[in-house]
Protein backbone atom coordinates (compact mmCIF):
# COMPACT_ATOMS: atom_id res chain seq x y z
CA UNK A 1 0.00 0.00 0.00
CA UNK A 2 1.17 3.71 -0.90
CA UNK A 3 1.73 5.87 2.28
CA UNK A 4 0.60 9.24 1.20
CA UNK A 5 1.00 12.56 3.35
CA UNK A 6 -1.71 14.84 4.68
CA UNK A 7 -1.16 17.87 2.45
CA UNK A 8 -1.68 21.21 4.04
CA UNK A 9 -5.18 21.83 2.70
CA UNK A 10 -6.13 18.32 3.63
CA UNK A 11 -4.93 19.76 7.62
CA UNK A 12 -6.67 22.95 6.97
CA UNK A 13 -3.44 25.16 6.98
CA UNK A 14 -3.46 28.14 4.61
CA UNK A 15 -0.79 30.70 3.09
CA UNK A 16 -2.20 34.01 4.82
CA UNK A 17 -1.85 37.31 2.58
CA UNK A 18 1.04 39.31 3.04
CA UNK A 19 -0.88 42.17 4.95
CA UNK A 20 -1.72 39.93 7.38
CA UNK A 21 -0.14 40.65 10.81
CA UNK A 22 3.43 39.23 11.01
CA UNK A 23 5.44 38.37 14.28
CA UNK A 24 8.75 39.52 11.90
CA UNK A 25 10.55 39.02 9.06
CA UNK A 26 13.04 36.60 8.22
CA UNK A 27 16.18 38.11 5.88
CA UNK A 28 19.78 36.18 5.24
CA UNK A 29 22.81 37.86 4.68
CA UNK A 30 24.52 38.63 1.15
CA UNK A 31 28.21 36.28 1.25
CA UNK A 32 28.35 35.18 -2.72
CA UNK A 33 31.00 36.69 -4.14
CA UNK A 34 30.76 35.04 -7.47
CA UNK A 35 27.31 36.61 -7.07
CA UNK A 36 27.83 40.10 -6.16
CA UNK A 37 31.78 40.77 -7.23
CA UNK A 38 33.21 44.02 -6.50
CA UNK A 39 29.80 45.12 -5.28
CA UNK A 40 29.15 42.76 -2.54
CA UNK A 41 29.78 45.63 0.02
CA UNK A 42 27.78 48.23 -1.67
CA UNK A 43 25.17 45.15 -1.81
CA UNK A 44 25.27 44.45 2.25
CA UNK A 45 24.46 47.80 2.72
CA UNK A 46 21.68 47.76 0.71
CA UNK A 47 19.90 44.61 2.77
CA UNK A 48 20.96 46.39 5.82
CA UNK A 49 19.28 49.30 4.67
CA UNK A 50 16.09 47.27 3.99
CA UNK A 51 16.33 45.55 7.53
CA UNK A 52 16.36 48.40 9.26
CA UNK A 53 13.70 49.78 7.45
CA UNK A 54 11.53 47.15 8.18
CA UNK A 55 12.58 47.04 11.77
CA UNK A 56 10.91 49.96 12.24
CA UNK A 57 7.88 48.26 12.04
CA UNK A 58 8.29 44.80 13.01
CA UNK A 59 11.40 42.28 14.38
CA UNK A 60 13.86 41.36 11.84
CA UNK A 61 16.20 37.68 11.96
CA UNK A 62 18.46 37.68 9.76
CA UNK A 63 20.46 34.66 8.86
CA UNK A 64 23.92 35.15 8.67
CA UNK A 65 27.32 32.99 7.97
CA UNK A 66 30.16 33.42 10.26
CA UNK A 67 32.74 34.57 7.89
CA UNK A 68 29.70 37.69 7.66
CA UNK A 69 28.52 38.47 11.16
CA UNK A 70 30.95 41.10 11.72
CA UNK A 71 29.62 43.29 8.45
CA UNK A 72 26.35 42.52 9.32
CA UNK A 73 26.01 43.39 12.80
CA UNK A 74 28.15 46.75 12.05
CA UNK A 75 25.53 48.04 9.48
CA UNK A 76 22.75 46.51 11.15
CA UNK A 77 20.52 48.58 14.06
CA UNK A 78 20.04 46.80 17.44
CA UNK A 79 16.38 45.54 16.25
CA UNK A 80 17.94 43.26 13.91
CA UNK A 81 18.35 39.85 15.69
CA UNK A 82 21.94 38.39 13.26
CA UNK A 83 21.67 34.31 13.44
CA UNK A 84 24.55 32.31 12.81
CA UNK A 85 23.81 30.16 9.67
CA UNK A 86 25.55 28.49 7.05
CA UNK A 87 24.30 30.06 3.63
CA UNK A 88 25.13 30.06 -0.55
CA UNK A 89 23.50 33.57 -0.63
CA UNK A 90 20.62 35.72 0.20
CA UNK A 91 17.55 35.51 -1.52
CA UNK A 92 15.50 34.51 1.44
CA UNK A 93 12.21 35.04 -0.09
CA UNK A 94 12.79 31.82 -2.42
CA UNK A 95 14.63 29.73 -0.31
CA UNK A 96 12.29 29.72 3.09
CA UNK A 97 9.73 28.35 4.01
CA UNK A 98 6.20 29.83 2.61
CA UNK A 99 4.49 30.12 6.16
CA UNK A 100 1.00 28.81 6.54
CA UNK A 101 -1.79 28.81 9.73
CA UNK A 102 -5.12 27.47 11.04
CA UNK A 103 -8.06 28.29 12.45
CA UNK A 104 -6.54 27.55 15.34
CA UNK A 105 -3.43 29.83 15.08
CA UNK A 106 -0.79 27.14 14.82
CA UNK A 107 2.16 27.92 12.63
CA UNK A 108 3.16 25.87 10.07
CA UNK A 109 5.89 26.24 7.12
CA UNK A 110 5.06 24.56 3.37
CA UNK A 111 8.58 24.16 1.72
CA UNK A 112 8.90 23.60 -1.98
CA UNK A 113 12.41 22.02 -3.71
CA UNK A 114 14.82 24.52 -4.48
CA UNK A 115 17.71 24.08 -7.45
CA UNK A 116 18.46 27.94 -7.81
CA UNK A 117 15.81 29.03 -10.53
CA UNK A 118 16.46 26.48 -13.17
CA UNK A 119 20.21 25.95 -12.03
CA UNK A 120 21.33 29.08 -12.86
CA UNK A 121 23.71 28.70 -10.12
CA UNK A 122 25.91 25.71 -8.94
CA UNK A 123 26.39 26.11 -5.28
CA UNK A 124 23.09 26.36 -3.65
CA UNK A 125 22.70 22.68 -2.02
CA UNK A 126 23.09 24.70 1.70
CA UNK A 127 19.88 26.83 0.64
CA UNK A 128 18.01 24.50 -0.68
CA UNK A 129 18.32 22.95 2.97
CA UNK A 130 17.16 26.17 4.63
CA UNK A 131 13.23 25.76 4.27
CA UNK A 132 13.00 22.64 6.10
CA UNK A 133 16.44 23.49 8.18
CA UNK A 134 14.16 26.60 9.50
CA UNK A 135 11.10 25.26 10.43
CA UNK A 136 12.86 22.27 12.54
CA UNK A 137 14.91 24.72 14.36
CA UNK A 138 11.16 26.88 15.40
CA UNK A 139 9.67 23.33 15.81
CA UNK A 140 6.80 24.09 13.83
CA UNK A 141 4.93 21.19 11.41
CA UNK A 142 6.17 20.88 7.91
CA UNK A 143 4.49 20.44 4.94
CA UNK A 144 6.56 18.98 1.62
CA UNK A 145 5.85 19.53 -1.82
CA UNK A 146 7.29 17.65 -4.38
CA UNK A 147 7.70 20.40 -6.87
CA UNK A 148 10.26 22.82 -7.51
CA UNK A 149 9.29 26.57 -6.54
CA UNK A 150 10.45 29.36 -5.11
CA UNK A 151 8.61 31.78 -2.89
CA UNK A 152 8.96 34.46 -5.40
CA UNK A 153 6.54 32.76 -7.38
CA UNK A 154 3.70 32.64 -5.73
CA UNK A 155 1.01 35.78 -4.67
CA UNK A 156 -1.71 34.91 -2.37
CA UNK A 157 -5.07 36.81 -1.30
CA UNK A 158 -5.41 35.08 1.83
CA UNK A 159 -8.80 33.90 0.69
CA UNK A 160 -7.99 31.18 -1.55
CA UNK A 161 -6.18 32.60 -4.57
CA UNK A 162 -3.35 32.57 -5.79
CA UNK A 163 -1.43 34.68 -8.32
CA UNK A 164 1.41 32.72 -10.49
CA UNK A 165 3.26 32.20 -13.68
CA UNK A 166 3.34 29.67 -16.54
CA UNK A 167 6.37 30.76 -17.23
CA UNK A 168 8.20 29.62 -13.81
CA UNK A 169 6.26 26.54 -12.47
CA UNK A 170 5.41 25.09 -15.94
CA UNK A 171 9.51 25.64 -16.90
CA UNK A 172 11.23 22.61 -18.19
CA UNK A 173 14.26 23.48 -15.76
CA UNK A 174 12.24 23.25 -12.59
CA UNK A 175 9.15 20.73 -13.14
CA UNK A 176 9.91 19.09 -16.64
CA UNK A 177 6.79 17.42 -18.30
CA UNK A 178 4.74 18.57 -15.66
CA UNK A 179 0.68 19.69 -16.62
CA UNK A 180 -1.00 22.99 -15.78
CA UNK A 181 -3.73 20.66 -14.37
CA UNK A 182 -0.63 18.72 -12.10
CA UNK A 183 1.02 21.91 -11.42
CA UNK A 184 -2.37 23.79 -10.01
CA UNK A 185 -3.07 20.45 -7.68
CA UNK A 186 0.31 20.91 -6.05
CA UNK A 187 0.26 24.42 -5.34
CA UNK A 188 -3.02 24.27 -4.15
CA UNK A 189 -2.37 21.43 -1.85
CA UNK A 190 0.73 22.90 -0.61
CA UNK A 191 -0.54 26.32 0.18
CA UNK A 192 -4.34 25.49 1.28
CA UNK A 193 -5.41 26.86 -1.85
CA UNK A 194 -8.49 26.92 -3.73
CA UNK A 195 -7.39 28.50 -6.84
CA UNK A 196 -4.71 29.56 -9.49
CA UNK A 197 -4.85 32.64 -12.04
CA UNK A 198 -2.26 32.09 -14.15
CA UNK A 199 -0.26 35.19 -15.83
CA UNK A 200 2.23 34.29 -18.37
CA UNK A 201 5.56 35.76 -16.78
CA UNK A 202 7.88 37.74 -18.61
CA UNK A 203 10.53 36.53 -21.23
CA UNK A 204 12.67 38.78 -20.47
CA UNK A 205 13.37 37.62 -17.05
CA UNK A 206 15.56 35.04 -17.74
CA UNK A 207 16.88 34.75 -13.90
CA UNK A 208 14.13 34.01 -12.13
CA UNK A 209 12.27 32.82 -15.20
CA UNK A 210 9.09 35.30 -14.79
CA UNK A 211 8.67 35.12 -10.67
CA UNK A 212 5.64 36.97 -10.35
CA UNK A 213 6.66 39.43 -7.41
CA UNK A 214 7.99 41.21 -10.36
CA UNK A 215 4.76 41.65 -11.99
CA UNK A 216 1.57 41.52 -10.02
CA UNK A 217 0.40 41.15 -6.12
CA UNK A 218 -2.98 41.54 -4.46
CA UNK A 219 -3.41 44.87 -2.68
CA UNK A 220 -6.43 43.38 -0.77
CA UNK A 221 -8.94 40.70 -1.56
CA UNK A 222 -10.56 41.40 -4.99
CA UNK A 223 -7.74 44.07 -5.72
CA UNK A 224 -4.61 43.86 -7.48
CA UNK A 225 -1.88 46.16 -8.44
CA UNK A 226 -0.44 45.19 -11.79
CA UNK A 227 3.01 46.44 -13.41
CA UNK A 228 3.52 47.56 -16.74
CA UNK A 229 6.51 48.55 -19.04
CA UNK A 230 6.51 51.94 -20.35
CA UNK A 231 9.89 51.42 -22.18
CA UNK A 232 8.24 47.97 -23.64
CA UNK A 233 8.44 47.89 -27.33
CA UNK A 234 5.74 47.14 -29.01
CA UNK A 235 5.27 43.64 -30.88
CA UNK A 236 8.41 42.26 -28.80
CA UNK A 237 7.42 39.30 -27.14
CA UNK A 238 8.45 41.51 -23.48
CA UNK A 239 5.52 43.78 -24.36
CA UNK A 240 3.25 41.33 -25.46
CA UNK A 241 3.72 38.99 -22.37
CA UNK A 242 2.82 42.43 -20.01
CA UNK A 243 0.38 43.10 -22.10
CA UNK A 244 -1.12 39.53 -21.59
CA UNK A 245 -0.92 39.36 -17.92
CA UNK A 246 -2.62 42.12 -17.50
CA UNK A 247 -5.82 41.24 -19.71
CA UNK A 248 -5.70 37.92 -17.61
CA UNK A 249 -5.86 39.72 -14.41
CA UNK A 250 -8.88 42.07 -15.55
CA UNK A 251 -10.69 39.05 -17.01
CA UNK A 252 -10.24 37.22 -14.45
CA UNK A 253 -12.19 36.13 -10.99
CA UNK A 254 -10.63 34.84 -7.54
CA UNK A 255 -11.86 31.88 -5.44
CA UNK A 256 -15.03 34.03 -4.23
CA UNK A 257 -16.17 34.23 -7.80
CA UNK A 258 -15.41 38.28 -7.08
CA UNK A 259 -13.83 40.34 -10.51
CA UNK A 260 -10.46 41.30 -10.11
CA UNK A 261 -9.64 45.57 -9.78
CA UNK A 262 -6.17 46.29 -11.45
CA UNK A 263 -4.47 49.34 -10.86
CA UNK A 264 -0.89 49.94 -12.46
CA UNK A 265 2.27 50.62 -11.58
CA UNK A 266 4.87 51.26 -14.16
CA UNK A 267 8.45 49.74 -14.05
CA UNK A 268 10.87 52.15 -13.18
CA UNK A 269 12.31 53.72 -16.20
CA UNK A 270 15.48 55.85 -16.66
CA UNK A 271 17.95 54.67 -15.03
CA UNK A 272 21.59 52.49 -15.37
CA UNK A 273 21.22 49.22 -15.10
CA UNK A 274 23.86 47.18 -13.65
CA UNK A 275 24.42 44.52 -15.63
CA UNK A 276 22.16 42.07 -17.40
CA UNK A 277 20.47 40.58 -13.92
CA UNK A 278 19.12 43.92 -13.03
CA UNK A 279 16.15 44.08 -11.79
CA UNK A 280 13.86 46.86 -12.60
CA UNK A 281 10.49 45.73 -11.03
CA UNK A 282 8.73 48.66 -8.72
CA UNK A 283 6.15 45.76 -7.13
CA UNK A 284 8.82 44.34 -5.34
CA UNK A 285 8.00 45.64 -2.07
CA UNK A 286 7.74 44.36 1.19
CA UNK A 287 4.11 44.37 3.29
CA UNK A 288 4.99 44.91 6.71
CA UNK A 289 3.01 45.62 10.09
CA UNK A 290 2.03 49.24 9.58
CA UNK A 291 4.00 50.00 6.68
CA UNK A 292 5.89 49.42 2.82
CA UNK A 293 9.40 48.80 2.19
CA UNK A 294 9.58 49.59 -1.27
CA UNK A 295 12.27 50.43 -4.14
CA UNK A 296 13.87 53.50 -5.19
CA UNK A 297 16.52 53.48 -7.96
CA UNK A 298 17.04 57.14 -8.26
CA UNK A 299 15.29 58.06 -11.10
CA UNK A 300 12.22 60.20 -12.28
CA UNK A 301 9.75 57.60 -11.49
CA UNK A 302 10.32 57.02 -8.14
CA UNK A 303 8.05 59.76 -6.97
CA UNK A 304 5.29 58.61 -8.68
CA UNK A 305 5.73 54.81 -8.19
CA UNK A 306 5.68 56.37 -3.74
CA UNK A 307 2.39 57.89 -4.97
CA UNK A 308 0.71 54.84 -6.36
CA UNK A 309 1.48 52.38 -3.79
CA UNK A 310 0.49 54.87 -1.27
CA UNK A 311 -2.72 55.23 -2.79
CA UNK A 312 -3.52 51.35 -2.76
CA UNK A 313 -2.45 51.00 0.54
CA UNK A 314 -3.77 54.50 2.75
CA UNK A 315 -3.36 52.82 6.02
CA UNK A 316 -0.07 51.84 5.81
CA UNK A 317 3.35 54.17 5.82
CA UNK A 318 5.64 53.91 2.74
CA UNK A 319 9.10 54.18 2.93
CA UNK A 320 11.74 53.99 -0.44
CA UNK A 321 15.24 51.89 -0.18
CA UNK A 322 17.52 52.41 -2.78
CA UNK A 323 18.20 49.22 -3.86
CA UNK A 324 20.23 49.43 -7.40
CA UNK A 325 22.94 47.32 -5.56
CA UNK A 326 20.99 44.30 -4.90
CA UNK A 327 19.09 44.92 -8.17
CA UNK A 328 22.36 44.06 -9.88
CA UNK A 329 21.86 40.30 -8.83
CA UNK A 330 18.44 39.56 -9.85
CA UNK A 331 16.09 40.83 -6.94
CA UNK A 332 14.38 43.69 -5.04
CA UNK A 333 13.10 43.69 -1.85
CA UNK A 334 10.45 41.03 -1.69
CA UNK A 335 12.87 38.85 -3.23
CA UNK A 336 15.13 39.11 0.11
CA UNK A 337 12.48 39.16 2.47
CA UNK A 338 10.26 36.27 3.88
CA UNK A 339 7.10 37.55 6.54
CA UNK A 340 6.59 35.01 9.44
CA UNK A 341 2.75 35.35 10.20
CA UNK A 342 1.70 36.29 13.20
CA UNK A 343 0.37 32.50 14.84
Amino acid sequence: MEFRHQSALEAGFRMPAEWEPHSCCWMAWPCSEAVWGDYLPMTRQGFANVANAIAAFEPVRMLTPPDGQQSARSLCGEAVEIIDWDLDDAWMRDMGPNFLINEQGELAASVFHFNAWGHKYTCYRKDAAVGHRLAETMGIRTFSSPIFMEGGGLNVDGEGTLLTTRQCILNANRNPGISLENAETELCDALGLEKVVWLMGDPNDTETDGHVDGLACFVRPGVVLAETDPDATPGTAHHEAMEENIRVLETATDARGRPLKVHILPTVTGVDELGDRFCRSTINFYIANGGIVMPAYGGESDEAANEIVSRCYPDRQVVQIYINHIAYGGGGIHCITQQQPAG
